[in-house]
C-alpha cells in the first residue's frame, strides 16, 4: 500500500513538474529498494508498510540533523533544502500522535505488561513500536516510558 502511495506521488510530482518533491519521493524508493535488496541478501521477505514507516522516520531525523549542523555553519540555503524535504516525507506518515495522548497510551502498555522499573523498558517500547510505528517519536517515548517507570 505505502509503495502505491509513493508510486502515485512520483507520477503526481512529474505531471506537476515538481522537482522537489520528485528527488525526494526517489529518494525514499532508493531508501526503501536498498532494505529490500539487504533483506533479501539475509533470505527476508521485502519490507512491509511498518518497516517503510520506519525508513521515513529515520530519513525525517537525518534531515533534521543535518539541518542543525547546516543552521550552525552559516548555510541557511541547504537547511532549507533539508527542511523542504523533511516536510515532503512527513507527507507519507500517518498523523503524529500529541505528547498527552502518547502518555495514555503508555500509561495503558505499562499497566499491560506489569512494568514494575526500568528493566521492562524494553518490553514496553517493543509493543509501542509493534502498534504505532509511524504515529510516534520513539526517542521521546522513550523519555516518557523511563520517566513513568522510575
Amino acid at each position: 500500500m505505502m509503495r502505491d502511495k509513493l508510486s502515485t506521488a512520483m507520477k503526481d510530482a512529474m505531471k506537476a513538474k515538481e522537482a522537489r518533491r520528485l528527488s525526494t519521493v526517489r529518494l525514499i524508493q532508493t531508501a526503501i529498494k536498498d532494505r529490500d535488496i539487504a533483506n533479501r541478501g539475509a533470505g527476508k521477505d521485502p519490507v512491509s508498510d511498518d518497516d517503510i514507516l520506519q525508513i521515513l522516520q529515520k530519513m525525517i531525523k537525518q534531515r533534521e540533523e543535518s539541518a542543525k549542523i547546516y543552521t550552525e555553519g552559516g548555510r541557511a540555503e541547504l537547511a532549507d533544502q533539508e527542511l523542504a524535504e523533511i516536510e515532503i516525507i512527513r507527507d507519507f506518515l500517518p498523523e503524529q500522535l500529541s505528547d498527552e495522548k502518547m502518555r495514555e497510551i503508555i500509561a495503558g502498555i505499562i499497566e499491560e505488561t506489569g512494568a514494575q522499573g526500568l528493566r521492562d523498558m524494553g518490553k514496553c517500547i517493543g509493543l509501542l513500536k509493534d502498534r504505532y510505528a509511524g504515529q510516534m517519536d520513539f526517542a521521546k517515548a522513550s523519555g516518557m516510558v523511563k520517566d513513568m517507570l522510575k
